[in-house]
């Protein structure tokens, strides 16, 4: 059973599943910087990974400032590693799939 941190999570999860779509719940975690002495400062671990679509997942549900920074993760990840693909879904993708699948807690 997975410790899911947001019942959306569980739901895309769910959706995944109904779907055949193989997935993995923050298997990576990417350093993106280190203080001087070598200790991460900064990190970012997406929900999901689809290994079937080599792509990772990030799902926010969060306010504004907050999607800012987490955007900025995005792009610091393209940049040191411009290999790995992350999609990000909104709130209002997550509510879209909520009435067009049924999710329950997608919002």
């Amino acid at each position: 059973m997975v410790d899911f941190a947001h019942p959306s999570e569980r739901e895309v999860a769910a959706l995944f599943d109904s779907y055949g779509i193989a997935w993995e719940y923050e298997p990576t975690t990417f350093v993106l910087a280190h203080d001087d002495d070598g200790n991460p400062t900064s990190a970012f671990t997406p929900d999901f990974y689809l290994p079937d679509f080599d792509t990772y997942i990030e799902l926010t549900m969060l306010r504004q400032p907050l999607v800012t920074r987490k955007h900025r993760k995005i792009r610091m990840l393209a940049e040191q590693r411009p290999d790995v693909r992350v999609k990000i879904l909104y709130r209002k993708d997550l509510e879209r799939l909520g009435a067009k699948y049924g999710l329950a807690d997608a919002a």
